[in-house]
């Protein structure tokens, strides 16, 4: 009663006060969720008003934070969102997390929770039992199949295998499609809920099922060249995509149609656009141009990372706009496709040149300055000055600001071989190829050498090949407003706090985390680590050796649990807070949190694969996915599929494949992008042999007391 008077009062202020339309939100949400919520959250400040509880349904994530997106919003934006909406309605998120995609409705009418987020598909038959918001987006149902085997009409499904989980809407889709009698009918395979949807993509692209069904923005309207994967049938017309509120919670949905209304969600963002930032703020999105590197932009344990990334999303934050990276195939493909339209901003760790501003283009002020140094092996010490490069050969992309230094010495008469790179390959490809002995030379920028010295020690730099260069971002000419803002921005940024922070994270902060400890494995007078009792706890929970769970320890953090990574992952198992959270876990460094977190994490990773394979192998799978992501673990297994490598075993198959992820040619056409696949596989192969070697020791000891 004191709910419904307290929601009244408030309507009715709002109506004598005629508040703005912000604050009028604001207010009305935090009535609305009192029309289902009891639960109001008190604010660090112990004298200050509660704020009102957003109960918010959703699936363990965990699955959506691995993506890549190549032209578009993360999954993760959805879920953004839904936090700039609880931001401007004063109202504090609660997670109520659903392992069961089927329970998200349920839940809601039981009034456990307020609102669902997850991408729903508004149909028929849920409209009759909850009420959807405005679209956030439109998509189509998509058969998805093998290329050149996927059925382009509804006919050519007949006698065909469809695998999908009975809870998506596809599947009440084609149970209507198969009303129409095809000759021979097509079957439905029901595919169990904890098997992801991208799985069965994968599951398709390998042979394990035939064909299944997604929405046009799971797959993309053109699969990547290597997935092996085209769209076929459409199963749908456009559709939407929206939230869900419970049917008596009108307020609610009148707060979030509101908030949702001004931000434009579901209009066309793939057309080309070169409005300036007036226009852009209209649209709420500014798109970035990078490209998919280690220094730039990647997917490292189910976070979005790089140095122009992070840079990109602080200037897209403080002027309210959501951000959307968009990566060419190549790099000579960034300043065509900024006056094409198809970009705002490049942000790529581009050197400012005449060549280029010649282009139609305008760089900003520079943020960071490098030297362009000529690389090597190691064990070369032959090249100390440009003139020792006489006879030998130097390997650069052609649209590379390296070709016009290289160009400016031979014009001095120094003479050697200067040869053009595909322009899809990275500089750090190229750098391997040196330490492989494939190539004899290249260049590149300090701050790259700097991130590739982090974790390798098999080349190094010869000398610089003039005076420091600055890097800078470009915008079309057209759009002086953007442009000065984004002088301003860097100027204040600059050398700041968060600037120096980043910086050091990416080209400073030693990745091979205390690579001069000795690999011991002596376990000492009091068990293999401090925290023995805690990992057979939760190792014998979740069903693992606990001496794995002790080597994966000593490998994440050598038993610190105040350790943390250069990427944020905290505690003895070095687990990301958001994947934490997803849990229900909020102090990582507190040892017993710390390990349940990290096994807990481990088995929700194996529990990805294929449930037929044996244990072992899906461990040493679960643990690459540990440390590289999921993803990543999934690019892999299908390119060793078509390598003719066994995509089920990890040692000496998938983790070649991984490899060979690092390099563009296939990393161009792997979903998840980049991936740096020596760090997965020698973490996964020192684990295992520290495993090894704890097993031997208390083997060695129980014979010792017997």
């Amino acid at each position: 009663m004191q709910r419904i008077l307290i929601s009244a009062l408030l309507t009715l202020l709002l109506a004598l006060t005629g508040c703005s339309n912000d604050e009028g939100n604001r207010q009305v949400a935090a009535a609305a969720t009192t029309d289902i919520t009891a639960t109001t959250t008190a604010t660090a400040d112990t004298n200050a008003p509660k704020r009102a509880a957003l109960r918010v349904i959703m699936p363990r994530n965990l699955q959506g934070l691995e993506q890549l997106p190549r032209n578009g919003l993360p999954k993760t934006e959805e879920y953004h969102l839904l936090e700039l909406y609880a931001e401007a309605a004063n109202l504090e998120i609660v997670p109520v997390r659903i392992d069961d995609y089927n329970q998200l409705i349920p839940t809601l009418l039981e009034g456990k929770g307020d609102i669902v987020v997850d991408n729903l598909s508004v149909t028929e038959a849920r409209k009759k039992q909850v009420s959807f918001t405005i679209p956030i987006a439109f998509v189509r149902e998509q058969i998805v199949g093998r290329r050149g085997e996927t059925p382009k009409t509804a006919h050519e499904l007949g006698g065909r295998k469809i695998a999908v989980h009975r809870s998506d809407s596809f599947y009440g889709s084609l149970r209507r499609l198969l009303k129409q009698r095809f000759q021979p009918p097509f079957e439905i395979v029901e595919v169990d809920e904890s098997i992801p949807t991208e799985a069965i993509i994968s599951g398709v692209a390998d042979g394990s099922y035939d064909l299944t069904v997604t929405d046009s923005n799971a797959v993309g309207e053109t699969p990547a060249p290597g997935s092996g994967l085209e769209i076929g049938y459409d199963l749908s017309s456009v559709r939407p995509i929206a939230w869900a509120v419970h049917p008596d919670n009108n307020r609610l949905l009148v707060s979030v149609n509101e908030f949702l209304g001004r931000h434009h969600l579901a209009k066309k963002k793939n057309e080309p656009f070169t409005g300036d930032l007036a226009e852009i703020k209209k649209r709420k999105v500014l798109r970035v141009l990078t490209r998919n590197s280690a220094s730039t932009y990647f997917l490292w344990r189910g976070e979005l990372l790089g140095f122009e990334y992070e840079l990109a999303k602080r200037f897209a934050e403080q002027n309210d706009l959501r951000l959307e990276m968009v990566v060419p195939p190549s790099r000579d493909l960034l300043i065509p496709w900024l006056k094409q339209g198809k970009g705002d901003l490049i942000a790529a760790a581009m050197t400012i040149n005449e060549q280029r501003q010649t282009q139609g283009i305008g760089f900003s002020r520079p943020y960071h300055q490098v030297s362009e140094l000529l690389v090597t092996r190691r064990d070369d010490s032959s090249l100390n000055t440009p003139e020792d490069l006489k006879g030998r050969t130097v390997v650069v992309r052609k649209s590379s600001a390296y070709w016009e230094s290289l160009e400016a010495l031979q014009q001095q008469g120094i003479k050697f071989a200067l040869v053009a790179a595909p322009e899809e390959m990275e500089t750090e490809e190229l750098i391997a190829r040196v330490a492989d002995g494939k190539i004899d030379l290249t260049v590149a920028d300090s701050q790259i050498l700097d991130i590739e010295q982090t974790w390798r020690d098999d080349i190094q730099a010869a000398f610089p090949l003039g005076e420091p260069r600055s890097h800078g971002w470009i915008a079309r000419k057209e759009n002086p407003e953007l442009l000065t803002a984004v002088n301003a921005f860097l100027k204040k940024e600059y050398r700041g706090v968060f600037y120096n922070v980043t910086y050091k994270k990416y080209f400073k902060n030693p990745k091979r985390i205390l690579s001069h400890v000795e690999e011991r494995a002596d376990g000492g007078d009091n068990g293999l680590s401090p925290y023995d009792n805690l990992t057979r706890q939760y190792a014998d929970r979740y069903g693992f050796d606990w001496r794995l769970v002790a080597s994966q320890m000593y490998q994440e953090s050598r038993f610190d649990p105040n350790a943390k990574s250069w990427v944020g992952a905290l505690g003895l198992l070095q687990v990301m807070p958001r994947t934490a959270k997803e849990f229900g876990i909020n102090d990582l460094r507190d040892p017993e949190q710390g390990v349940h977190a990290g096994v807990q994490y481990l088995d929700w990773l194996r529990k990805r694969f294929e449930p037929e394979l044996p244990m072992a192998d899906r461990t040493w799978l679960a643990l690459a996915a540990y440390n590289a992501g999921v993803g990543h673990v999934r690019d892999a297994r299908q390119l060793a599929a078509e390598k003719g490598w066994n995509p089920d075993k990890w040692f000496d198959n998938v983790e070649k494949a991984m490899l060979l992820l690092s390099k563009k040619e296939y990393a161009t056409k792997a979903k998840h992008g980049y991936v740096r696949g020596h760090e997965p596989v020698n973490y996964v192969r020192q684990i295992r042999d520290r495993y090894f070697a704890y097993i031997k020791l208390k083997q060695q000891s129980v014979a010792q007391a017997d």
